[in-house]
């Protein structure tokens, strides 16, 4: 039988098993939080951000997820720099073109600060004069640093970027570093 399991990776980890890095020290990887023999990563969540990784030990479902191909929606709640107006959201909603071609057509919505939400180390920058809002916003592809790329064109770089679902898989109440079964 096949394993699925949800975790929801923090700020600063890496989201392979091993750091093939030439920094000195060795960054946080999966092997950090998961000791689970066969699991792999159905896709990759950057660095810098946090949230919901799928891992399986199912080459098909691991296909179907990471695949832009199977157009898998993954939604984000996204921190931006600014107040993104009416026009700035529908260009998302349409879909920006960026270096590497146009996106899909994108869900998005402003939404109040989420009350349920960690904090992060290290914190997010704050500047009194800038504000700040959140964003939710659902892609059907997965190009590298797509959101944070998509939110600084249409001028509003994104501060902190937390995937909260996969498809039907949500992150829920899991906590940064914890881990469970689908």
């Amino acid at each position: 039988m096949a394993r699925t399991i949800l975790f929801n990776k923090p700020f600063d980890v890496l989201s392979q098993f091993t750091d093939r890095g030439t920094q000195g020290s060795p960054r946080q990887t999966l092997s950090d939080f998961i000791d689970l023999p066969g699991v792999y990563p159905a896709g990759r969540l950057d660095r810098d951000s946090e949230g919901l990784m799928l891992l399986t030990d199912d080459g098909k479902l691991q296909a179907r997820v990471s695949s832009p191909k199977f157009k898998k929606p993954k939604t984000y709640l996204v921190q931006v720099e600014g107040l993104p107006d009416d026009a700035a959201l529908e260009a998302l909603r349409q879909g920006v073109t960026l270096k590497d071609g146009p996106t899909r057509h994108a869900k998005v919505r402003r939404v109040d600060d989420p009350a349920w939400l960690w904090p992060r180390t290290p914190p997010v920058r704050f500047r009194k004069s800038v504000p700040d809002c959140w964003i939710e916003l659902t892609i059907t592809e997965g190009r590298n640093r797509q959101v944070r790329r998509m939110t600084a064109h249409v001028g509003h770089p994104t501060l902190r970027l937390i995937r909260v679902a996969i498809g039907d898989w949500h992150l829920g109440d899991l906590a940064p570093g914890a881990w469970r079964d689908a």
